[in-house]
């Protein structure tokens, strides 16, 4: 940066070396171990490619073209934005709902706070494996264990199309609700108690006061906890893995799994970082539109 440019942004020389230097342990494995890789990736989709090591030739556009004529990949996309919508607003509804019962001053409130966040501490193996014996089909399982004390036969929860994919939206809310529960939380903390009691003196009360004050004054936490709630549950893999391994029938192939099965099961290196790159691209026009979408409610506020 110039002399001119940084008396421009206000910066001394000085400063602004001082600054970068600062920046460098953060710039430098972010180059490493994020901008590198999607680079490589990138590169590696242009080739034909089929185990590590190996003499990877160059297809060009190849895997692209192939990808639009996948019938098995857009499947797998239908999927993922069927979990993404069974999780996404339940995680947020639910997430608000605990948030605002918790900012009530409730005895034991702590505990409560603890108990709702501790199995977002889990890994996903231990979760997945919690909800298998949970929602195992004959009446082992906890769910139909109990449903039987009311007649009503075992469901087979994650061998059957229909219930399958609801099946692991489930466990993706009650592993990760806790994180959104504290993120609204905090922002419901920030809120000024003067703007509260001005409301309820103009009389907004209840529901009133909820969806003209406090939401709106939670647009930024909600931002924050919509698009890494939409970024998570398309990259959905863990879960599927270990409790449906995709099926049953497919049912429950995401992107992200499906990918894995190109790539390392059927040796298909490029065409994994292909779908890969999809994936980026998705994700990345998900998050500016959301962003657009917040920046001009902020503008109309």
């Amino acid at each position: 940066m110039s002399h001119r440019e940084s008396l421009r942004f206000g910066l001394p020389r000085r400063d602004t070396r001082a600054a970068l230097l600062f920046l460098l342990p953060f710039l430098v494995p972010y180059v490493v171990l994020k901008l590198w890789p999607i680079i490589l990736g990138f590169w590696i989709s242009l080739h034909n490619w089929s185990s590590i090591g190996g003499d990877p030739a160059f297809v060009g556009a190849q895997n692209y073209q192939r990808i639009l004529a996948d019938a098995l990949f857009w499947q797998a996309l239908g999927h993922t934005v069927l979990f993404t919508a069974l999780a996404t607003p339940s995680l947020i509804a639910l997430g608000m709902g605990l948030a605002l019962i918790l900012n009530r001053k409730l005895p034991g409130g702590g505990i409560f706070r603890t108990l709702f966040y501790l199995p977002n501490m889990l890994s996903v193996s231990v979760i997945s494996l919690i909800f298998v014996a949970v929602l195992t089909a004959d009446s082992s399982g906890l769910v139909n264990n109990f449903l039987g004390n009311f007649g009503i036969g075992p469901i087979p929860f994650l061998i059957n199309q229909n219930t399958a994919m609801p099946s692991l939206a489930a466990a993706a809310v009650w592993w990760t609700v806790g994180f959104n529960m504290l993120i609204l939380l905090a922002g419901l903390q920030n809120i000024p108690g003067e703007v509260i009691d001005a409301g309820r003196i103009d009389g907004a009360d209840g529901w009133r006061q909820f969806l003209w004050i406090t939401l709106p004054l939670l647009r930024r936490p909600l931002m924050l906890v919509t698009i890494l709630q939409l970024i998570a549950c398309f990259q959905v893999f863990g879960l599927v893995d270990v409790m449906t391994r995709g099926g049953p029938g497919g049912a429950t192939r995401s992107l992200v799994y499906y990918l894995f099965e190109r790539a390392f099961t059927n040796s298909q290196l490029g065409y994994g970082s292909a779908i890969a790159s999809i994936l980026f691209l998705i994700l990345f026009a998900v998050s500016i539109a959301q962003l657009t979408f917040f920046r001009r409610q902020d503008d109309a506020a």
